[in-house]
Parts: C-alpha cells; sequence; structure tokens
C-alpha cells in the first residue's frame, strides 16, 4: 500500500498539493483547485507522489497535458494514462540562437565554409532541486563527424545571458573523394546538424542534470544566411527506452480551462451600457441581462458573469429586485417560493458566494475548525452505530455543535454585508406584498437563501468554501451533515418540523429543538439581515482575515547590526493590518500598519536570484518576500495592492530591484532614499472583497450571446409571432418567457448588434496578429504547437475568404 499525494504544476513549478491519502492504492482526492495563471506556459502537469518518511518523496508517474489540448478535455471527467518522469522528459524553457554560413579564403587559396553559432540566452529554465546553474554545450553533428564546444557556467539563474560564439569549419579544403569537391560539399552541408543541449551543472556525484536540447539541420541556412530565431528546447529522443504506458496506473481529472480574449474598456461600451440599465427596462423581461438568462443552456453560466458585472458598477440590487418581483408575481403557493432555479435564484446565490465569502469566514470558520481537529463521533442513526458507541453521549455532542453553530449564525446579523441585506429587504417586501394573508412569508423568502442555500451548504462542503483546505474525512464529513440537516431545518421555520425529516432518528433528535427561542431567535436574526435601517456596519466592523500562509522574507535591516538573512514566516494579512511571526498562532515579530504600505510591486529574479519575489514598500525601507510559487505570488501581491489602494501616501515610483552593496541595481542610484526609477503598476478597485475586472466580464457575456446566437434569432421571430399571432403558441418558441413582444424584440435587435460589432473587432484583432507574428519571435518560439494550429486554422479562414 501507499500513502500518495498529488500535486498541480505550471510546467514544473508546483502550484498546489493535495492531502495524503494514506494505505491506498485508487486514493481519491475530490479535491477542487482554481488559480488565475499569472503566466505562460507550455504544459499544465500533475505529479503523483508516494510520501516516504526517512527518504525523499518518490514519484510514482506524472501526466502532462499540453496547452493546446486543454480545450479537447475542457470540463470532462477523463482518465489520463500516468506516464514515467525522467530527466529526459523534463523539460520547459527556450533559446535563443543565431546560424551564419560564411566563407573563408585559407593560405592556399582554397575556399572553405565556417559556421558561426551564437547563443545569446534561455528563458524559463527549470529549477531543479531549488537551483539551477545552466551551461549550454553545442555540437556539429554529421555522418562522419561530430564536434562539441561548452559555455561558460552561469551560475544561480534560470534566464542566462550566455552572449558567447562558436566557429565550426563546415567543408575541409581537400577532396575527399572520386565526386568534384563541389559535390561533396554541397552533401556535407545538407547532411551536418547544429545540436544544443542544456545542462544544469550540479556538484553532486551523479552528474549533470539535461534540461532540454534542440536540433536545427544546416538546410535552414539555404533559405537565410544568418538565421536567427528563438527555439522550444525539446526532450530527448530516448527511443532505447520502451516502456509499457499501462503499468503505472491512471488519474481522474476535470479541467476548466478559459482563456479570454479582452479589448480596452470603450470596445465594449454599448453592450455594457445595454446590460447596466437593465434594472430599469420595463417590463423586466424585455432586459438584455434577462435575455441572457432566456438564451443560456444552464441558468448559472449567465448568473455567473451577470452578477460580477453588475456588482462591479454597483447595479446588482436593482436588477436582482426586479427579477425577483416578477418571479414572486408568477408564483401561485407560498411554500414554493424561490425554489426553482430561475435567474433570480442563481443571482442571489452567485452574490452572496462573491459578496459573503467574507462574512462566511468570520462567522462559521472558527467553529468548523473546531469540529474537524476534535473528532468527536456524533452518530445518532442506531443502525450505523460501532462497537462501543453510546448513542446518548453521541446526541449530546451533536446537540452541542448545532448549538454552537446555530448561535454563531444567529448572532452575526450585524456582519451581514449590506448588499446581502438590501437584497434580502426587497425580497422581504415583494414577498409580503405578494402573500398578505401570509404572515411567516417575509421569513421563508429570506431564509430559503440565508439559510438553505448559504450556511447549510458551507455547513456541508466546507472545503467548497474555502472554510478548509481539504475534504473532511469520513467520520467529520457525517458529523457536517447532521448539522447542516438539523440547521437547514431550523432556519426554515416550517411548521411541522420533525414531519419534515424522512429518518425517525432525525425527527427523535430534532425534539431537542422544538422550543419557542430557537424560532424567535431565527425570525430576530431574519429581522435584522432584512431590515432597511441597519447600523452602521463601520461601528461593528471586526478585523476580516484576507490571507494567511508561509513565505520567505529577507530581515528589514531593523536593527543597525545583524545579517540581512531569509527566514521562513507566518504572514497574516486582515483589513487592518500585514503581520508576520514564527509560526502560526504566534505573536507578531512585526506588524505594518495598512497605511504605511505605499505600494506592492514584483522584485526582479537578478536582485536576490530568486524567483516570485515581491516587495511591500513602507515610509522607512522595503520588505522583501518569496511565496512559494508564482500563483501565490500574484494572490499577495493582488491583494496588498488592493488593501492599501486608498492610502495618501501611495507611491507613483518604485525601484525594480533592490539595494545592495551601496547602490540600486536597476537605476545605480547610490542614495538608499533616491526616488524610484519605474512607474507603478495600475491600481485595482478599492474594494478589498470583490476582485472583478468589468471588461473581461462584459468579454464572457459577449461570448455566451455569441455563442447562442441562434437562440437569440429564434427569440426574435418568437416576438414576431406573438406580437402578430395571439393564439396558442408553437412548440419550438413556448421555452422564452417573453412579457412584451415589441420591448424584447427592440432589446434583441441592439444586443445581436452589439454582438456583431464585437465580433468584427475580434476577426480583425486576429488577422492583424496574423500579419504581424514571427514564428520563431520571443512570442511564438520555433516548437510553439499553439501557433502552428493558429497558422492553419487562419490560412484556411484566408482562403475562404478569398
Amino acid at each position: 500500500m501507499r500513502d500518495c499525494y498529488c500535486t498541480v504544476n505550471l510546467d514544473q513549478e508546483e502550484v498546489f498539493r493535495t492531502k495524503i491519502v494514506e494505505k491506498s492504492l485508487c486514493p481519491f482526492y475530490g479535491e477542487d483547485f482554481y488559480c488565475e495563471i499569472p503566466r505562460s506556459f507550455r504544459h499544465l502537469s500533475f505529479y503523483i507522489f508516494d510520501r516516504d518518511v526517512f527518504r525523499r518523496d518518490s514519484i510514482i508517474g506524472k501526466v502532462a497535458i499540453q496547452k493546446e489540448d486543454l480545450q479537447k478535455y475542457h470540463n470532462r471527467d477523463t482518465w489520463f494514462q500516468l506516464q514515467h518522469v525522467d530527466a529526459d522528459s523534463e523539460v520547459q524553457g527556450k533559446v535563443h540562437l543565431e546560424l551564419r554560413l560564411s566563407e573563408v579564403i585559407t593560405d592556399t587559396g582554397v575556399v572553405c565554409h565556417k559556421l558561426a553559432a551564437r547563443i545569446l540566452e534561455c528563458q524559463g529554465l527549470p529549477i531543479v532541486n531549488g537551483q539551477c546553474d545552466p551551461y549550454a554545450t553545442v555540437t556539429l553533428a554529421g555522418p562522419f563527424r561530430s564536434e562539441a564546444k561548452k559555455t561558460k557556467v552561469r551560475k544561480k539563474t534560470n534566464n542566462p545571458q550566455f552572449d558567447e560564439v562558436f566557429y565550426f569549419e563546415v567543408t575541409r579544403p581537400c577532396s575527399y573523394s572520386k565526386k568534384s569537391h563541389f559535390d561533396f560539399e554541397e552533401e556535407d552541408v545538407d547532411k551536418l546538424e547544429i545540436r544544443v543541449d542544456l545542462w544544469n551543472a550540479s556538484n553532486l556525484k551523479f552528474g549533470d542534470e539535461f534540461l532540454g536540447e534542440l536540433r536545427i539541420p544546416l538546410k535552414v541556412l539555404r533559405q537565410s544566411s544568418p538565421h536567427e530565431a528563438w527555439y522550444f528546447l525539446q526532450p530527448r529522443d530516448n527511443g532505447s527506452k520502451s516502456l509499457k504506458p499501462d503499468d503505472l496506473g491512471s488519474l481522474r481529472l476535470n479541467v476548466v480551462y478559459t482563456e479570454d480574449h479582452v479589448f480596452s474598456s470603450d470596445y465594449y461600451r454599448p453592450l455594457r451600457d445595454l446590460l447596466l440599465k437593465s434594472a430599469d427596462v420595463e417590463p423586466v423581461s424585455a432586459s438584455a441581462a434577462h435575455i441572457l438568462g432566456e438564451v443560456c443552456r444552464e441558468k448559472q453560466e449567465a448568473a455567473i458573469p451577470l452578477v460580477r458585472l453588475l456588482l462591479h458598477y454597483g447595479r446588482v440590487v436593482p436588477f436582482i429586485s426586479a427579477i425577483a418581483s416578477a418571479e414572486v408575481k408568477r408564483t401561485q403557493d407560498p411554500n414554493t417560493i424561490f425554489r426553482g432555479n430561475s435567474l433570480a435564484s442563481k443571482c442571489i446565490d452567485e452574490t452572496m458566494k462573491l459578496a459573503g465569502m467574507h462574512y462566511l469566514h468570520v462567522t462559521l470558520k472558527p467553529t468548523i475548525e473546531e469540529i474537524c481537529q476534535s473528532h468527536r463521533c456524533c452518530e445518532i442513526d442506531p443502525v450505523k452505530l460501532r462497537d462501543g458507541e453510546n448513542l446518548e453521549s453521541n446526541m449530546e455532542s451533536l446537540r452541542h455543535y448545532v448549538d454552537r453553530v446555530f448561535t454563531v449564525i444567529t448572532k452575526s446579523g450585524v456582519s451581514c454585508p449590506t448588499v446581502m441585506c438590501d437584497i434580502f429587504f426587497s425580497l422581504r417586501e415583494a414577498a409580503a406584498k405578494r402573500f398578505q394573508d401570509d404572515l411567516d412569508v417575509r421569513y421563508t423568502a429570506v431564509s430559503s437563501f440565508i439559510f438553505l442555500r448559504f450556511f447549510a451548504p458551507a455547513i456541508l462542503s466546507p472545503n467548497l468554501f474555502q472554510l478548509t483546505p481539504h475534504h473532511t474525512d469520513p467520520q467529520t464529513s457525517r458529523t457536517l451533515t447532521l448539522i447542516s440537516k438539523t440547521i437547514q431545518t431550523l432556519g426554515s421555520l416550517s411548521k411541522s418540523k420533525s414531519a419534515s425529516f424522512k429518518e425517525s432518528y432525525m425527527a427523535t433528535f430534532y425534539e431537542f429543538f422544538n422550543e419557542q427561542k430557537y424560532a424567535d431567535a431565527v425570525k430576530n436574526f431574519l429581522d435584522l439581515i432584512s431590515s432597511s435601517g441597519r447600523r452602521d456596519p463601520k461601528s461593528v466592523e471586526q478585523p476580516i482575515l484576507l490571507k494567511e500562509g508561509f513565505m520567505i522574507k529577507r530581515a528589514q535591516g531593523r536593527k543597525r547590526f545583524g545579517m540581512k538573512n531569509f527566514k521562513k514566516r507566518w504572514f497574516r494579512l486582515t483589513n487592518h493590518e500585514f503581520t508576520y511571526q514564527k509560526s502560526k498562532g504566534d505573536q507578531p515579530l512585526c506588524s505594518i500598519p495598512i497605511e504605511n504600505i505605499l505600494a506592492v510591486e514584483r522584485l526582479e529574479e537578478e536582485s536576490f536570484r530568486m524567483k516570485n519575489m515581491f516587495q511591500v514598500i513602507q515610509p522607512e525601507r522595503a520588505l522583501y518576500i518569496q511565496a512559494s510559487n508564482c500563483v501565490e505570488a500574484k494572490d499577495w501581491i493582488d491583494i496588498l495592492t488592493k488593501v492599501s489602494q486608498c492610502n495618501q501616501a501611495r507611491l507613483t515610483v518604485f525601484h525594480p530591484s533592490a539595494y545592495l552593496n551601496g547602490h540600486w541595481l536597476c537605476c545605480r542610484a547610490s542614495s538608499d532614499t533616491a526616488a524610484g526609477c519605474t512607474p507603478c503598476t495600475g491600481g485595482l478597485p478599492a474594494n478589498i472583497q470583490l476582485d472583478i475586472d468589468g471588461d473581461r466580464e462584459t468579454e464572457r457575456i459577449y461570448s455566451l450571446f455569441n455563442l447562442y446566437m441562434g437562440k437569440l434569432e429564434k427569440m426574435q421571430e418568437a416576438c414576431g409571432s406573438k406580437s402578430v399571432y395571439d393564439g396558442p403558441e408553437q412548440e419550438e418558441y413556448a421555452t422564452f418567457l417573453i412579457d412584451d413582444p415589441q420591448e424584447t424584440y427592440k432589446t434583441l435587435k441592439q444586443v445581436i448588434a452589439g454582438v456583431g460589432a464585437l465580433e468584427q473587432e475580434h476577426a480583425q484583432y486576429r488577422r492583424d496578429k496574423f500579419k504581424k507574428t514571427r514564428y520563431g519571435s520571443q512570442e511564438h518560439p520555433i516548437g510553439d504547437k499553439s501557433f502552428q494550429n493558429y497558422i492553419r486554422q487562419q490560412s484556411e479562414i484566408s482562403t475562404h475568404s478569398i
């Protein structure tokens, strides 16, 4: 049996690691990992490791998916065969090379050809065991010869600048064969190739590690001499190893990869304005945002970008109020209010997820962590009881936990985000107005969201809401399921509680909670979060924990003497301060108030020869920090920038490199207080709790409209048919909800025009890019499959258009 874990890597940089599943050959992880990809990459790789207590963990195998193939597996569960991992296949990075063939006349007057191979630089080489000291060998190889030369070793860098030239004699000035001298020369050049191998100079006894190679036949010099291009490094041909692919097992993955090509803001204005005024359109079903919900296959796919866009521009409350009251008007029975998967309920779900995440963490995280750590058995189903377990004590433990969770929820009303309270207020008003005889409907309209769709799912699957880092173990999971069921029922305020459970043991357990005080607490909580004149949230503001984790920091030089060395520390960021301590839970060693953060910027790798570094600039000094990988670095920089965005004294310029040995490495200024030499990066919206790019969301909405263009046209037909012909509807039009055919038709026309205009802009951009891009440039090195596919598609399109 093995103790296995799995890592997710961009090329070979680890960005996520699952928990360890012990003693299993068929481990199930069931873990979700989401990230914005902060840099270009060639492969998304997954490595399976076997944990070893005494030695380094051993690699069992890997799955590497090329960037070009990600679309093939998009959002589909797929089994991938594990591949062997060896140095010959672990390759990343690119090389800049120049080849030149020149004629030289020797002393005897004979013409011979010399080849100059110039290695300029490499980029993005892998870091092997925490270090990279690369060098290159250049070999001229042919059927009868092989001549190798070697560059100097460049220390501690994975972007080495070599700029070294090597000369090779290509044709020798004497006739070797019966054929004429000229013939042999032609044949000679064609059969020769230049091979460049990159190595990591290792000081271990095992020898240097192979980093990749490239082979270029000298034929390329026939088209152009000199020949200069960037190349992707390739794995070594290891034809001798014929390993059966099926002897390592396989890995099941579901990868969702999206790439948004976003123009600048003004391109999106017509479509964006149309979407933002959706709340004011009468009736709301004729608005662009509602139409998006009608044409998408799943309401969810429309709700995600819509809510993000509307939240970004502060228009989400009026829109949700409008679609919710329209839905309430269509509801016949107060007991089924907001129970369907309508656009309104999906939009409210999405808003709670975005705006309420911090609220959820502040409210539930401490209690959930305690439940996960204490491992108390709370099984109350007599059939599932194990030997030696006591039903009474289990019930007592579960009751204690339910009470704890219920209390923290019902006491948390003052922390509920304003945007959620405003939505709940409009739901409550709409429901009370529609069902005036039912006094409880004002509560059930709100509780069906806050309890059923917000707190209960978070208790049930805390890892999906980042309340726990990984899946909980089966026993804890069962405890959380029982708590979630009870909380859900407590929050729903239904008349006959015990009857609402299928299981008799749940009904028995629920008798504990059949007291009036629980119903009163729920009503008070719902009243507070759905009243319009709430207290000022600032007066009760708790510091919100935004992010925490281990990183490596360089001593800041706060003491006059002492080494400026690097140390691993636990960092914690709240909306009040940025602190670090030795390990989680210790006293802070240093605290930086948010108002003292003047800028947060990346630090150039050359400063300390370390990757993923950034700097937090304060009035008197900068704190240099290294994150564990590129994704973590981007997350920290983004959230620190956002938190300090409103500081009065924010800098406009900064130093991208460190101050070392008496000068700044970037601009060579000698004063450590010299003004920066590079403009600071642009700011983000100053709302800590939302990380939204409005243009990107509009681009996504455009893509959805474009995808469902057929349905938009069908909906236009339905409007025409409805306004002319008032009889029973045709089958194909019955799926659309159209209240006012004329208004809806008018909006549809504007949407189709806006989408068409954007489609033309995209097509024009693709054509321009196709004309300007050179294969072999730094952006598209030779060996870039995605660019080759792109060229093929473009040439097909252009032939059709001709």
